[in-house]
């Protein structure tokens, strides 16, 4: 039987007296529907002690919660295919305006050179250092800490359906099959309809578990757009979420949406609260609340972050 994971990244987000959460103000009415035929809950997702993003979340909803933090330059080389040279280290950079805010493509490839020709996408830098040694930054360049790596723990039953990017890296790194479609931009224009197909045929091909990850919702909140963020959990619930139910009931499987963490549209943060799922389909019975929200999930039971996928209180822990 397969089970089919969606994590909308950075879905969920602090509540505030008197304004809405982006899963209570979009307008989703298959996310609605499998809430209230399916098992509502919250999510223990962010393990503790490990700051909240995707490099923990989505290992976490793996099965593989990491018990400190993970090394992001080896997630972000194996997210993008980025070689690294023997006796080398890859470490993960960004490049930040004055305000903190996400710096241009153009002025981090500018700093890339500066630094000796760094990989770059977007705003961030895989930089190179050896084994022992930690690479020179500069002036609005922050490095990332190096940390642990996860275990090659999974094999090509499981499937992940996801842009370059963290996502991408957690599960090339585990061992998993990662399928990039074409349009899978990791941004609000994402392909979700080629999305859906690769995720529908990785069914139809007899994977185990299948896994697709949408991070236009976190990319949003990053930019503080909340109207922005609203509208991406609109349109993965057309264009994903409706396809995705319907093949997962012929194929009798099981379906669970779960952010891997929170992201606030107000300052651009991540929040490592935790946050609300379901699960639905086969040999779910309906429970908890009706909609799938950080206000209806309040009381709803704790579940620890194998849940969504593996419908199981184990959590195994990455060194």
């Amino acid at each position: 039987m397969v089970a089919v994971l969606v994590i909308p990244d950075g879905a969920a987000q602090p509540l505030r007296r008197g304004a809405p959460t982006a899963l209570q103000a979009a307008r989703t009415p298959v996310l609605d529907a499998l809430a209230a035929t399916g098992e509502v809950a919250r999510v223990a997702v962010t393990p503790p002690g490990v700051p909240a993003g995707s490099e923990a979340g989505v290992p976490a909803l793996l099965g593989h919660a990491p018990a400190r933090a993970l090394g992001r330059g080896w997630i972000d080389a194996a997210g993008y295919g980025v070689p690294v040279p023997k006796g080398m280290v890859p470490w993960r950079a960004d490049v930040l305006r004055d305000d903190g805010s996400r710096a241009s493509a153009g002025m981090a490839r500018m700093i890339a050179a500066a630094l000796g020709g760094a990989w770059t996408h977007g705003h961030r830098l895989v930089l190179f250092a050896p084994e022992g040694s930690a690479p020179a930054g500069g002036a609005g360049v922050r490095i990332w800490a190096d940390g642990a790596r996860l275990p090659r723990a999974l094999d090509d039953t499981t499937v992940m359906v996801a842009a370059r990017g963290a996502a991408a890296g957690c599960a090339r790194l585990l061992g998993a099959t990662l399928v990039v479609p074409p349009g899978a931009t990791g941004d609000v224009d994402t392909d979700l309809h080629a999305k859906a197909n690769a995720a529908v045929d990785a069914i139809e091909r007899g994977a185990r578990r299948v896994v697709v990850h949408v991070g236009a919702p976190d990319e949003a909140a990053h930019r503080r757009d909340a109207r922005a963020k609203v509208a991406a959990l609109e349109a993965l619930d057309a264009a994903l979420l409706a396809p995705l139910s319907d093949a997962i009931a012929h194929a009798r499987g099981t379906l669970a949406v779960c952010p891997d963490h929170g992201t606030d549209p107000l300052d651009g943060t991540h929040d490592a609260g935790a946050v609300p799922a379901l699960r639905w389909g086969r040999g779910v019975a309906p429970a908890g609340p009706d909609r799938m929200t950080e206000a209806h999930s309040a009381g709803a039971a704790m579940r620890p972050a194998a849940w969504p996928l593996h419908g199981a209180a184990r959590v195994e822990a990455a060194a």
